[in-house]
């Protein structure tokens, strides 16, 4: 008996790297489903592996209505790095301790963007919303400066897809293209492909490694993301579906079961 086709549940909102998503899908012989909305239940019944893709709040909410969990990296991952890695200082902390920090510094919300990811003159700089928790779980660097920084999406600790996606900063984009000299691609390659092979450095089975070159100290990973919601920067579609497809579980490191009851 033939296997149900995967299906990708991509949101309602429609973005160029969701477009190139759906091509890649249906080019893969994938169901693809775009939501009208935020209720699974307009997917109908989905018979076989399932996939999500589109902004944070949109697949946390469907994938907690399938009953499963998300491939996601520790939040605390970037602190835990070792330092040869990260060739900066990071501390993993709250948004209440953070405030009580002397800077200048970089920092950003270690899970949902609640607050603007910068560098900040001190921590007592800080936005004080009311609804803002002061236990926020928050990432706390020594700022540095980025010459280049290219997007990996990972499986299995292989890159999948890769491509540049800034440079001194700004978005590394010209005409449509992403212009990237050979030596700057295997710099970043073979820097995430040595990190990747490392052991010692605990990652997921599926996952975005952002990677890049700061000036006057070379290589070092920039963070983690979850491959289900992150952006494409150039890189090629049918790889990263490659990374995003076993990103549903129903616990961690273990593939959905089929969703055939599911309306």
């Amino acid at each position: 008996m033939e296997r149900p086709a995967r299906t990708l549940i991509l949101s309602p909102r429609h973005s160029e790297d969701s477009r190139l998503m759906r091509q890649a899908a249906a080019r893969a012989g994938w169901r693809v489903v775009r939501l009208p909305g935020w209720r699974v239940a307009a997917a109908g019944p989905l018979p076989g592996p399932v996939a999500i893709y589109g902004e944070a709040l949109f697949v946390e909410a469907i994938a907690d209505q399938l009953g499963r969990a998300l491939v996601q990296p520790a939040l605390d991952w970037l602190a835990r790095l070792p330092a040869p890695y990260r060739r900066r200082d990071v501390e993993f902390t709250t948004l209440a301790e953070a405030r009580t920090r002397a800077g200048p510094l970089f920092i950003k919300p270690a899970d949902t963007k609640c607050f603007a990811a910068r560098v900040y003159p001190s921590g007592q700089a800080l936005p004080r919303p009311a609804e803002l928790p002061e236990d926020t779980p928050t990432l706390v660097s020594e700022p540095v400066e980025w010459a280049l920084e290219f997007r990996c999406f990972v499986a299995d600790r292989r890159v999948r897809a890769r491509s540049i996606y800034a440079r001194d900063g700004a978005l590394a984009q010209r005409g449509g293209a992403r212009p990237c000299a050979p030596e700057e691609e295997r710099g970043a390659l073979a820097f995430a492909e040595a990190l990747l092979a490392d052991a010692a450095v605990e990652l997921p089975t599926s996952v975005v490694l952002d990677v890049g070159l700061i000036r006057g100290r070379g290589w070092a990973a920039v963070e983690l993301n979850p491959a289900w919601g992150s952006g494409l920067y150039g890189c090629d579609p049918a790889g990263a579906l490659a990374v995003i497809e076993d990103t549903v579980t129903t616990r961690a490191g273990a593939p959905a079961p089929d969703d055939s009851h599911m309306s």
